[in-house]
């Protein structure tokens, strides 16, 4: 319609304004990218309702927020690199956790990720637990890769959690030479959240072993938000991505269910109702850190892979799209999000920033996984490649106005 490509010219021209051209030495712009693994909309709302969400409220208020399209049978590896990538997992390489027998790797990628065409355009970029990115890959900035990252004790590198110290089978930071750095500055980080206990470590003492790893939990959040804000107190970069994925894990077996929903064990599911709600709660003082760095000129993009949803086991008994693993060997999970029909789990999407709307929420899937990477690129005035399969979010933006500015004085 020719309304909307007069807009889109007009947003183009809008946000060319922040980016150098020539000599010009105008800053680029700043943006923060914030993952959030199986943020659930229905586990946040009552907590934003009650109050006890402040930062997130703020966010939400200062934005626009919504679901996110995610892909079919949603997992953090493929959908991570649909997004990174902005084309579907048959053509980016990473169809999940395992491709071809093999963990997902970064080598595998078949389709250029954002952060690589980023660096390509001198933009320089941050990345650290973002899934699916070991081995690290070199880059115009920094790389500390996340969840299928291998080591001791996690060869396999699915659903578990070397420390800095013990990775092996590949580089898990992009300098090098940065890792004596962290290890003084952070300490001997987690990489990733740790597998949940197995049915047999559980048997018998389920309050002793759920809180025993909820301790973890706590802890490995505690060295990210360490490790979050020191990146961005002493590595600013003009593009920085920082993911989470404790909340996913903590979800799938201690969603707070009622007893009629499959799976449900009351040895189980009556101990630490809060579990799953805390993972927000605690989230939230990690955003307060996250928003010490978000000034009037940056953007921050707070998005979620997909949700996560009590087990329906009409679909159970189907398995014809069942990921090859449970997250946790054979623990007993209560909640999903590889379902059939993505939709039933979308993702979330949460953005605020210069000349975008405020206190707007989205309704039904405007965005999708496929959209982040070329509204991103946007930003810094990059064209989109062709393989993209997205669309810049026009629509989160204030329309640039059509009149010219009139001049000021008499």
């Amino acid at each position: 319609m020719p309304c909307n490509k007069k807009f889109l010219n007009g947003l183009v021209v809008f946000l060319m304004a922040a980016i150098p051209v020539g000599s010009q030495t105008m800053s680029r712009p700043h943006v923060i990218v914030v993952g959030v693994n199986g943020m659930e909309w229905d586990i946040i709302r009552p907590l934003l309702l009650k109050g006890e969400l402040h930062n997130f409220a703020e966010v939400i208020q200062r934005g626009v927020y919504g679901k996110m399209r995610t892909l079919s049978a949603p997992n953090c590896p493929k959908v991570y690199s649909s997004i990174a990538t902005s084309t579907p997992p048959e053509e980016n390489g990473i169809t999940g956790f395992v491709v071809a027998g093999k963990t997902a790797r970064t080598d595998m990628l078949k389709r250029e990720p954002l952060w690589s065409i980023l660096s390509k355009h001198d933009v320089t970029v941050g990345m650290a637990n973002v899934p699916a990115t070991f081995p690290v890959m070199p880059l115009n900035g920094y790389m500390i890769s996340g969840m299928l990252t291998r080591g001791q004790g996690c060869e396999d590198g699915i659903l578990c959690s070397p420390k800095l110290s013990e990775v092996k089978g590949g580089e898990a930071v992009y300098p090098p030479s940065m890792v004596a750095e962290l290890e003084m500055n952070v300490g001997d980080f987690w990489i990733d959240c740790s597998r949940m206990p197995t049915a047999e470590q559980l048997k018998g003492k389920e309050a002793e072993a759920i809180d025993h790893w909820l301790l973890q939990v706590s802890q490995v959040r505690a060295q990210q938000a360490k490790l979050f804000d020191y990146l961005l107190s002493h590595h600013r970069t003009d593009f920085t991505m920082l993911v989470q994925s404790c909340e996913d894990r903590v979800g799938h077996w201690l969603y707070p269910i009622q007893p009629y929903n499959v799976g449900y064990d009351p040895a189980l599911h009556s101990i630490r109702l809060n579990a799953f709600p805390d993972q927000y709660r605690a989230f939230d003082q990690v955003l307060g850190k996250i928003l010490k760095y978000v000034d009037q000129n940056t953007y921050l993009f707070i998005i979620s892979d997909h949700g996560i949803k009590p087990l329906r086991e009409f679909e159970e008994g189907r398995r014809l799209y069942h990921s090859a693993h449970d997250h946790g060997g054979n623990t007993p999970i209560i909640a999903k999000h590889d379902f059939e029909d993505g939709d039933d789990v979308p993702g979330s999407f949460i953005a605020i920033g210069p000349n975008i709307k405020r206190d707007v929420r989205l309704m039904g899937f405007t965005v999708s996984v496929f959209d982040i990477a070329p509204t991103i690129l946007s930003l810094y005035g990059i064209p989109q490649p062709t393989q993209m399969k997205g669309h810049v979010l026009s629509e989160i933006f204030e329309a640039p106005s059509s009149e010219p500015a009139k001049p000021s004085g008499k």
